[in-house]
C-alpha cells in the first residue's frame, strides 16, 4: 500500500532542511563536509521512519551517521525524530541509494547498515537487491579498509541469497543468525518493521559481512 502524502510536507521538510541533504553535489567530494567534526562515519541505506538510526545515534554520540531515504513521506518522520531528540550526529540524504554512485568521497564509512530492504522477489530483478554484486561494488567504494555491512531481513530467501553473494565476493562473514531475537547477540537495535515482525513471531535474519582489503595478508 502506498503511503499517503504527509500534511504540510514541504513546510516540514523546510524546518528540517539543516539536517536533510537534497543535492549530492553539496558534498563536494567529501561526506565529512556535512559534519563539524572528524568522528567516524556510518551509513544506513533506507532508514524508513528513523527508529533504528535514532536509537543507534543515541547509543553512539561519538559517531556520525548519514541516513539515506528516497521516500519523503517517511524521511520527514525520521528527520523530525532526530530534530526533536536534539541529536547533532545524524544527517539525511534524500534520494535513491543509486545516487551514492556519484559520490567520490575522501571520508569513508566504517559500517553500512542495510535493514529490511526490498527483497525484489523475482529472479529477474535480483540485480536491484542491495546485496547483489552490483551494489557490493558500491558499498566497497564507500567503506574504509575492512569496512563492514550489517544486514537484517525478515526474508529467508533474500538472506540466503545475500550470504551467497557476500561469500562469492570473498567477504568475511560473522555473527550470522537465522533467529536474531532468540540468539545470544546482545547489541541489537530494532527497526519499526522489526518490532512488527517480532510481534508476529517472525524470525529475523542477521549477519555482518566484512570487505577483506587485506586478503594477501590473511593468507
Amino acid at each position: 500500500m502506498r503511503m499517503r502524502r504527509k500534511k504540510h510536507l514541504k513546510e516540514r521538510m523546510d524546518v528540517c532542511s539543516d539536517i536533510i541533504l537534497t543535492d549530492i553535489k553539496e558534498l563536494d567530494g567529501d561526506i565529512k563536509r556535512i559534519f563539524p567534526n572528524d568522528n567516524p562515519l556510518r551509513m544506513e541505506v533506507g532508514c524508513g521512519k528513523g527508529g533504528f538510526i535514532l536509537e543507534t545515534a543515541k547509543k553512539h554520540p561519538e559517531i556520525n551517521f548519514l541516513a539515506v531515504e528516497k521516500n519523503s513521506n517517511v524521511l520527514i518522520l525520521a528527520a523530525e525524530k532526530i530534530q526533536n531528540a536534539g541529536l547533532s550526529n545524524v544527517k539525511f540524504l534524500h534520494g535513491d541509494a543509486n545516487l551514492l554512485r556519484d559520490i567520490e568521497t575522501e571520508t569513508k564509512c566504517e559500517v553500512i547498515y542495510i535493514n529490511f530492504c526490498d527483497p525484489w522477489h523475482k529472479n529477474s530483478y535480483r540485480r536491484r537487491r542491495l546485496t547483489h554484486e552490483q551494489h557490493l561494488m558500491l558499498w566497497e567504494k564507500l567503506l574504509c579498509k575492512n569496512g563492514e555491512i550489517h544486514f537484517k531481513t525478515d526474508n529467508k530467501n533474500l538472506f540466503e541469497f545475500s550470504l551467497n553473494s557476500f561469500a562469492d565476493y570473498d567477504m568475511k562473514l560473522k555473527n550470522i543468525t537465522f533467529d536474531l531475537h532468540n540468539s545470544d547477540y546482545s547489541d541489537n537495535v530494532m527497526t519499526e518493521y522489526e518490532k512488527l515482525f517480532s510481534e508476529q513471531d517472525q524470525p529475523i535474519y542477521r549477519c555482518e559481512a566484512v570487505f577483506r582489503q587485506n586478503k594477501e595478508e590473511e593468507k
